[in-house]
């Protein structure tokens, strides 16, 4: 049923990170908004991924709202990387602040948005009720729907399943357990180290060694947190200059332009102090196979320095280019492989055959409490694709993506008027630092309605050329680098039956030129129309 007070000007699906700061933007230029939110907490990301060890991987006076100074100065981020909980705590001061949690429907789950063509309206239907809205306004998140793998007698396990994607509030106590965790991408490189200290047995099943750098994560420095604060608009500014979107790591040199004793003393340094700067360090580090090599060649090593065992270090080792998946921030992964009670399974070497009630099946029957899923997302699709969202002649977005998903710069899709996603495929996204991406794409949409609603214009949609021509470019880009060389979450060859497509767009700088470009343009490759 719609009800009297179920018409909005825009209706928002996401109530994390992009979804409260779209809400504030929309809000504050006078239209009528509604936020749906099916948890009944805000957080997105940080209200999900709950496991232990929960932690961001970039550094905290980068991972925050920039859009209100008052706000910038106030918070005061106890780490250099923020932990989940104080992220969530973050966000929810962000919501009482600016009152955002008024108009926010928690416990309400989003079935189905169909656009209607005679009225140029699109109609949500929930597990509630039904809305009417001009502007539909996906902030899913790119990384929101859980991978849950198809293993043989899963579903006869008896014991405590677990996913790290949707873990309880409620802490789950490990002390003496056996317990098995399938994955080593990166929520489990940080569950790892924090179970490993209760746990009787830890059982590790790595599908794929992963890339990690030392996190170096401590205490906040009150000095550089002042001198940033101080600089707080042109600390901001760069996030847009560098490749990934990180203002406080760029690297200009280039390894095969380099002295080899040179560069292994920086990636020394970078490894103890940089985190994710470190893959930054060196220019070529992404477009460059040899200058790539010595990059992943030093962290084999570290990790081969760092595991005393040479059997599980070698199995630790990955043989891909390092970036080629996601690389992994953590504190003591490789180092809690030294510990007696943990043990690694490559599943290369021997898959795993069956869950049993009690216990997993592979090279041998390891008897198990607790079985932990750290398999990672359905990424930059799958909020969307799990939806029915009907756009024109009812045409499925998920059908319409059953090649590989295409969108226009990451903002809007083709068949699909008035609908935005924020930091959707094609877009910078995972490949960049998200806050700033998110800031970009919420400022752009409401801009973007405020322009069409000061030039009397109803619908908006991207055209097919525009669509067709961006995902050629955000290919020819990628091709140039080494991200296609390797199966990952990035091109969706973690997803049985899932097109094979690689979806960010490479390079933060140049997408923003690209975005200015189209919107000085009069918002070239949309179309609009007037109101019917």
């Amino acid at each position: 049923m719609i009800g009297k007070d179920s018409k909005y000007d825009a209706v928002i699906v996401g109530a994390g990170v992009s979804g409260l700061f779209m809400f504030h933007k929309l809000r504050n230029m006078g239209l009528s908004v509604l936020v749906i939110e099916k948890s009944d907490e805000l957080g997105g990301t940080w209200n999900w991924n709950r496991y232990p060890g929960a932690r961001c991987d970039i550094p905290s006076l980068e991972y925050s709202y920039q859009f209100d100074e008052d706000l910038q100065q106030e918070w005061n981020w106890s780490e250099k990387y923020s932990a989940g909980p104080e992220i969530l705590e973050y966000l929810n001061h962000v919501a009482d602040r600016f009152d955002l949690k008024k108009d926010i429907n928690f416990e309400e789950e989003v079935t189905e948005a169909k656009f209607n063509e005679a009225n140029s309206q699109w109609s949500i239907k929930t597990s509630k009720q039904e809305y009417q809205t001009k502007f539909c306004i996906f902030a899913t998140g790119c990384l929101s729907v859980p991978n849950k793998p198809e293993i043989e007698g899963l579903e006869s396990f008896e014991g405590e399943l677990l996913h790290t994607a949707t873990w309880p509030r409620d802490e789950v106590d490990f002390t003496g357990k056996n317990v098995a965790i399938i994955g080593t991408g990166s929520s489990s490189i940080q569950t790892i180290p924090e179970i490993a200290k209760d746990v009787k047995n830890l059982y590790v099943f790595q599908r794929t060694p992963n890339y990690s750098i030392p996190s170096n994560n401590g205490p906040m420095d009150p000095e550089v947190e002042t001198k940033v604060k101080e600089r707080y608009a042109e600390f901001r500014k760069e996030n847009y200059l560098n490749g990934f979107g990180l203002a406080s790591d760029s690297g200009e040199a280039l390894i095969s332009e380099s002295d080899l004793e040179e560069v292994n003393s920086q990636l020394e340094e970078n490894w103890e102090k940089s985190g994710l700067g470190f893959f930054g360090g060196y220019g070529d580090i992404p477009i460059d196979v040899d200058a790539n090599e010595v990059a992943a060649d030093f962290v084999r090593r570290k990790i081969k320095e760092t595991v005393n065992d040479p059997e599980t270090a070698k199995k630790l080792c990955p043989d891909y280019h390092i970036g080629g998946k996601r690389l992994c921030v953590d504190t003591g992964y490789f180092e809690t492989f030294n510990k007696e009670n943990v043990h690694l399974i490559d599943l290369h070497a021997t898959p795993i055959e069956k869950v049993q009630p009690n216990a997993i099946q592979a090279d041998e029957t390891y008897e198990i409490d607790t079985l932990i899923l750290a398999t990672g997302f359905d990424a930059m699709t799958g909020a969307l694709t799990s939806l029915d969202i009907l756009g024109r002649n009812e045409i499925n977005l998920r059908d319409q993506w059953k090649e590989g998903a295409k969108s226009y710069l990451g903002l809007g899709v083709r068949n699909f008027p008035n609908l935005f996603t924020i930091t959707g495929p094609g877009s910078p996204s995972v490949l960049s630092n998200m806050m700033p991406s998110i800031e970009q794409h919420v400022n752009w949409i409401a801009e973007c309605i405020g322009w069409m609603l000061e030039n009397d214009k109803s619908v908006i949609e991207s055209t097919k050329i525009a669509e067709d021509e961006w995902m050629e470019l955000v290919n020819e880009i990628a091709d140039m680098t080494i991200f296609t060389s390797t199966k990952s979450w990035y091109n969706g060859s973690n997803i049985e039956g899932k097109a094979k497509a690689f979806l960010p767009f490479i390079g933060v700088p140049v997408y923003t030129e690209k975005l200015e470009e189209i919107t000085a343009a009069n918002y070239q490759g949309f179309i609009f129309d007037k109101s019917n």
